[in-house]
């Protein structure tokens, strides 16, 4: 937001473009646009972006957040709506060619950017990498450290004036809370960027994902987010997920998320419970379609369920449903009603 004050203060035309992928979502970014008054741009790169998160080349951080390289990645697809040259420039503001060539229409992409603000991916040299891999060299601006920078081919050619520009540093927030008061802004996020990436019992659930399957995709990564991850493994030693829904809206979400192959067990219309989702990789289920009564424990003790030892598709069903049972708290102790069926 600050960024975007800064160059339009400038009176450079400025397009908000955030990103969408299956660990962080736009709608943050959407409302900010409305509230600069500025268009704004939504880019889905969910399918490679896990590609990346898989195999960062710069590694992750604290957490599973290969922040480098989403960086790297995101500015290179911003460079897509560049112009292919930087066009003439009138005094105190950009005019675009017009018509763009290549698609293009912009002259120079801008981030929010603060020197040393993330240890990790804000540093000086995180900073050149990430400029030099997304081929955005000379064209790239971060106005709020732009002083603390090198003079970009922008502040060259005119078309960004360098004395303008900012010179903010280091993890404190005050100095844009000092802008934030300046600009008018009434609402703004906390400084965290809501990547699910960076929360780590998120990352350790993708993580053990990434191990069980390697070869996961999205649907994968998004049923993670919806109940509790348990795996079980089947005779053969293959890894088996078995999501068990929290709320409602799991429940609903999981039901939309199966998959050819996928088993959902359910509790009857009598009685009230969470909506569970058995998934496996390149096995087919046996099993049939069917309501089966279990009698569902007083207390579990995991250890005795001994969900790391090979188990047949009829035993890893039969404890799926005594676990869906058990986090039905109400259920605890009684025999219940579910239904099994395989998609």
């Amino acid at each position: 937001m600050l960024a975007a004050k800064v160059l339009v203060e400038q009176g450079i035309e400025v397009t908000g473009l955030s990103f969408k992928s299956y660990f962080f979502n736009t709608d943050k970014a959407k409302k900010v646009a409305e509230q600069l008054g500025i268009k704004f741009i939504e880019m889905d790169f969910s399918v490679e972006h896990l590609a990346m998160v898989k195999n960062p080349k710069h590694g992750y951080g604290k957490n599973m957040n290969p922040c480098v390289d989403c960086h790297a990645m995101m500015l290179k697809k911003a460079a897509e709506y560049l112009t292919p040259a930087l066009s003439l420039a009138r005094r105190g503001g950009i005019t675009p060619l017009d018509p763009p060539l290549s698609g293009g229409r912009y002259d120079f992409v801008a981030t929010g950017e603060v020197l040393g603000e993330r240890p990790m991916s804000q540093n000086i040299e995180a900073l050149k990498i990430v400029e030099k891999e997304s081929g955005l060299t000379g064209r790239l601006i971060r106005p709020l450290s732009a002083k603390l920078l090198a003079e970009s081919d922008l502040e060259k050619a005119g078309l960004v004036i360098r004395g303008k520009l900012l010179a903010i540093s280091g993890r404190s927030r005050k100095p844009q809370l000092v802008l934030v008061k300046k600009y008018g802004i009434k609402e703004y996020s906390n400084p965290g960027g809501g990547c699910l990436l960076t929360d780590p019992v998120f990352s350790e659930k993708l993580m053990k994902m990434f191990e069980y399957w390697p070869e996961s995709d999205g649907l994968d990564a998004e049923t993670l987010k919806h109940g509790r991850i348990f795996w079980l493994k089947d005779e053969k030693g293959g890894n088996i997920l078995l999501v068990i829904g929290r709320e409602k809206k799991d429940n609903e979400q999981l039901e939309k998320l199966v998959r050819p192959g996928d088993v959902l067990i359910k509790f009857t219309e009598e009685t009230a419970g969470p909506t569970s989702l058995v998934r496996m990789k390149n096995i087919e289920f046996r099993i049939k379609d069917e309501i089966q009564e279990i009698q569902v424990p007083e207390e579990l003790k995991m250890g005795e369920l001994m969900m790391g030892e090979a188990k047949s598709q009829e035993e890893i069903i039969n404890l799926s449903l005594i676990l869906t049972g058990y986090y039905a708290v109400k259920s605890r102790g009684r025999k219940v009603k579910m239904e099994v069926k395989i998609i």
